[in-house]
């Protein structure tokens, strides 16, 4: 395990003689644990500075810290900018609770996490793209484990605080480890490499969310290219591409790596026909691989699911496992994160996927809705940070739901856009309803719904559209 000897060398080049063992990383005093490295960050809207004495109370054994904390605080502070490597190694005082004064915590941190990374012999497998990261890393991580011993990155931290804390959980005795990788501007995934150096990179598709910050779809597209890019060449390294997507097939020209396609082409390498969704009981398909075909059902919900069974199996297969393996991997279950299915007090069944909205995740959310029975009624809230794919993104929302939903609420001033074009393709006026508020919204379901009814609620997470759900469960 990690120990504090590892951390003070990782930023000074100096190796004392101590061997305190950092049971993990934590940026919130929440969140720790005892023997924890609290790792001081100034936000926005609060210090980390402020919060050292609760960690430490918390059992926290050492603090990075970048400005002074506390005048009154009775825990000892070292300054390891003063540490030079060309002294001999110190026999330094590391009693806990203490303070290690570093110039940037951030920086310290992700220092520790790439000194750590190179000290473990594990396979690390990164994955990126638009939609369906954290699911498909979930599922990846339900594959490897029938195998071998797993780490994967919890909830969606992704970015270049989330990974480096992930990376300081490995352990010597981790074999495989996955890793979400977010993007929002040009050179982030790079930096994320650079830290977590990934044999294997899993890309699952190139969609407009984000391209507000970044500019277009090409811009994600080189964003996303970052992965593969830095994969090392064949055969250590591997990318696992979605052939259906062509921003992501081209990706073949970027890498060194050996390139695996899945998708729903038989041009891929490993592909799937037949999918027929099953409702809320998941998916049936039937998979090709090598001249061989396997019929595989799982518990994933939406045919658009299929996807990330295939991302999950590529990997297993580049990772040496055999069908029995990946099979058992799929069938687990337990990696549908967003979507959850509730009952309102009218008996109707709500389908809240309000985690993030895109216009890809919006149809393939819809396109759930429209292999359920039941009058079918989509609650629709805005999609941020599309940019210049704004207009065009919420029409394609409107024009799908207007084949699928038999009532249609909006909510938000982007969402206009998707009742205007439902309208235009034809769904009935006293069918579409907007909504600037979200309390009308939850009135007129209150008001409207039956047992009869498949209710979806989607929108971006900055909607918090999960309140209509949780006003209107039912309660035990």
């Amino acid at each position: 395990m990690l120990t504090i000897a590892d951390a003070i060398e990782a930023l000074t080049n100096i190796r004392p003689s101590a061997s305190t063992v950092i049971t993990e990383a934590a940026i919130d005093s929440r969140h720790v644990i005892p023997g924890s490295l609290f790792v001081a960050i100034p936000g926005e809207k609060a210090d980390g500075h402020d919060f050292i004495s609760e960690a430490f109370k918390r059992g926290a054994s050492f603090a990075l810290i970048q400005r002074d904390a506390v005048a009154d605080a009775s825990f000892r502070t070292f300054d390891l900018r003063s540490l030079s490597s060309t002294e001999s190694t110190p026999a330094l005082d590391l009693a806990t609770p203490m303070c290690l004064r570093v110039e940037n915590t951030v920086t310290a941190l992700q220092q520790i996490a790439r000194f750590w990374r190179r000290k473990m012999d594990v396979r690390v497998i990164g994955v990126t793209g638009s939609v369906g990261k954290s699911t498909t890393k979930e599922m990846i991580a339900e594959v490897l484990t029938t195998r071998y011993r797993t780490l994967k990155s919890p909830g969606n931290l992704n970015n270049e605080i989330g990974l480096p804390l992930t990376l300081l959980k490995l352990s010597h005795g981790h074999q495989r480890a996955v890793m979400e990788m977010g993007f929002y501007v040009p050179g982030e995934i790079a930096f994320l490499c650079d830290i977590a150096l990934p044999q294997v990179g899993v890309v699952t598709n190139v969609g407009t969310v984000h391209a507000e910050r970044a500019g277009s779809q090409e811009a994600i597209a080189r964003g996303k290219a970052e992965l593969v890019q830095a994969l090392p060449p064949a055969p250590e390294g591997v990318a696992i591409l979605n052939f259906d997507d062509a921003w992501v097939r081209k990706m073949e020209e970027k890498t060194k790596a050996r390139v695996f396609f899945y998708g729903l082409s038989h041009e891929a390498h490993l592909w799937a026909d037949q999918v027929e969704g099953l409702g809320l009981d998941g998916i049936r398909f039937r998979i090709h691989y090598q001249g061989e075909t396997l019929h595989v059902k799982i518990p994933l919900i939406g045919r658009h699911s299929v996807h990330t069974a295939l991302r999950a199996a590529a990997v297993g297969l580049a990772e040496g496992m055999n069908w029995q393996e990946i099979l058992e991997g799929l069938s687990q279950g337990h990696t549908q994160l967003r979507l959850a299915a509730v009952r309102s007090e009218s008996g109707a069944l709500l389908l809240d996927d309000t985690y993030n909205a895109s216009p890809e995740s919006m149809l393939a959310a819809l396109s759930l809705l429209d292999e359920l029975d039941g009058r079918k009624i989509a609650v629709l809230g805005d999609m941020l940070e599309l940019g210049p794919y704004e207009r065009g993104g919420h029409e394609m929302v409107g024009l799908r739901a207007a084949q699928v939903a038999g009532v249609l609420l909006t909510l938000g001033e982007r969402a206009h856009i998707i009742a205007e074009a439902a309208r235009r393709a034809g769904m009935k006026k006293s069918s579409v309803l907007e909504f600037d508020e979200l309390e009308p919204v939850v009135e007129w379901l209150n008001a409207n719904l039956s047992t009869e009814d498949i209710v979806l609620i989607k929108g971006s997470h900055g909607q918090r559209m999960d309140r209509i759900t949780n006003l209107l469960e039912v309660r035990s």
